[in-house]
């Protein structure tokens, strides 16, 4: 089986997985991964798929489009390459980033900037801006995966003061930590 990635977007609604999924078995498809949210009543879905060989890129895209497109979603389909399959894994530890204040543009960019430029990978990032200077109401949570060799203490020491100078209040803690604490 080849692998492709499959992304569907469009207004939100009930069944849209279920479609979605219905499509991909009557293909003999294999769902290897999903991710999957609601952003404003926007839908926003990524599959990884093992697709049969005998089914082409062309006609897996008119399966899905057929399909979907009469509920209003728009599909992509991209072939995954032989490197994306074989990435070797960076040796890190999973962290959670959270930051809460006044909203501004600018806000992931500035924090996202020095996480890259220490090698940390963002795996999961859930923004909520509703505006104004409530710090309650606009909230990011980074889920990153910071490199063991990396120096924690520069990080920890340029996110704080980025944090600072942009009015936010910071919290870097490893996701063991992090879980434990916010158990609900």
């Amino acid at each position: 089986m080849k692998k492709m990635i499959i992304s569907v977007l469009g207004k939100d609604r009930p069944g849209i997985i279920a479609a979605v999924t219905r499509i991909l078995f009557e293909q003999n498809c294999n769902i290897e991964n999903v991710s999957q949210t609601i952003l404003q009543n926007e839908f926003s879905g990524i599959f990884i798929v093992g697709v049969p060989k005998s089914l082409s890129e062309a006609d897996l895209h008119r399966h899905l489009d057929d399909g979907l497109s009469p509920m209003g979603l728009h599909v992509y389909e991209k072939r995954l390459s032989e490197a994306n399959e074989s990435r070797t894994a960076v040796e890190s530890e999973p962290f959670v980033v959270t930051t809460m204040g006044p909203d501004r543009k600018g806000l992931v960019a500035a924090i996202t900037a020095i996480m890259a430029s220490h090698r940390v990978n963002v795996t999961n990032l859930q923004a909520v801006f509703k505006g104004g200077d409530d710090p309650y109401a606009n909230i990011m949570i980074y889920e990153v995966d910071i490199p063991n060799d990396a120096n924690h203490q520069a990080l920890r020491q340029e996110l704080r003061e980025k944090a600072l100078a942009l009015s936010l209040d910071i919290s870097i803690q490893h996701k063991l930590i992090f879980e434990a604490i916010n158990r609900i």
